[in-house]
């Protein structure tokens, strides 16, 4: 029977995870309001001198109640007209299939629906486990502004291992992810693009896969478009681990990927990236490189494919996954 000590915290949880989902579902609604209400009280598209009569605004982006905000929270220099954001002429911009996340937001009331399957093996020790992360699934919706995005995320994994004691099976949901990226500046030459993503993990996953705690973190991206061909942008995370009921540490993450642009509709990147536990016992720094290919579909959706080895002992051999991305302006 479990104890008093077991349940509260998971009822606690829950009740956590509630007001979160509130809190999402009431920013959600409000991006309508305010979008109705600038509706209502600026009526119609402006002139062109009533579009930045205090610097705010994008003149090309006022279908859908786009209006009275830029599309970055701040701009490198203090210009006519703001600029940057999400560009919903363009194909879509996604966070998969890499490790480092894009450094453009969706756009105010626009959804991104990316999800996927990845397989990973690491055969260490005589113990050979493998884990199959089915789905994959990662909201991102456009709320407020064109700079802020509300993200959720929720991974099922099945797992398997095996060693000369037998055999063992693992499987649920892991616990949901939530999360806000901000667009924080526009590219301007050897400035970079870069977006801030606050984010947290809430406990609602499946018992054994759940650290039944919120473990909160930070992601800051920056990229920059060198030319047609070339994209670089590099990431750096804080997070919160529970590696075990008695292992609470903290880790950071560091990656840096380029990207190719080898036809108009196919794409390309490499990536390295690391994983580095701090004030963990026994965890050690885990590195990997991958890369793979993407191709778009249409403007709004997008194929992908990848693989990635690990390039020290603390990490995975091997994984490798394909998704696909669908954008709903």
């Amino acid at each position: 029977m479990p104890n008093k000590k077991t349940k509260s915290p998971k009822r606690m949880a829950r009740h956590k995870l509630c007001a979160c989902i509130a809190l999402l579902v009431f920013l959600a609604i409000s991006s309508q309001v305010v979008a109705a209400a600038d509706d209502d009280l600026f009526g119609g598209a402006p002139s062109a001198s009533e579009t930045n009569p205090a610097g705010f605004g994008q003149p090309d982006e006022w279908r859908r109640g786009r209006r009275r905000f830029p599309g970055t929270l701040f701009q490198w220099t203090d210009r006519a007209e703001p600029h940057g954001g999400p560009d919903l002429s363009e194909p879509l911009v996604t966070d998969r299939p890499d490790f480092t996340e894009a450094s453009s937001t969706v756009g105010l009331g626009v959804a991104q629906l990316e999800f996927g399957y990845t397989y990973a093996l690491n055969n260490d020790g005589g113990v050979r486990d493998e884990a199959h992360s089915v789905g994959e699934p990662l909201l991102r919706y456009g709320i407020i502004a064109d700079w802020l995005e509300l993200r959720i995320g929720v991974f099922p994994i099945l797992s398997n291992s095996k060693s000369a004691a037998g055999r063992s099976r693992n499987s649920g949901v892991e616990d949901l992810y939530l999360g806000l990226k901000l667009g924080i500046t526009p590219q301007e030459g050897v400035l970079p693009e870069m977006a801030l993503i606050p984010q947290m993990t809430v406990p609602s996953g499946t018992d054994g896969l759940s650290a039944d705690a919120v473990s909160p973190g930070v992601n800051w991206i920056y990229a920059w478009e060198i030319n047609d061909f070339l994209f670089t942008a590099g990431s750096s995370q804080f997070n919160a681990v529970l590696a075990s009921a008695t292992n609470h540490h903290s880790e950071f993450a560091q990656s840096w990927t380029a990207a190719y642009t080898l036809t108009e509709k196919l794409g390309a990147y490499t990536e390295w990236y690391g994983l580095f536990p701090i004030n963990a016992a026994s965890a050690k720094p885990q590195h990997y490189f991958n890369g793979g290919f993407t191709y778009l579909l249409t403007n709004d959706m997008q194929f992908d494919i990848r693989a990635g080895v690990g390039l020290n002992n603390a990490a995975d051999d091997f994984f490798v996954g394909t998704g696909l991305s669908v954008r709903l302006p």
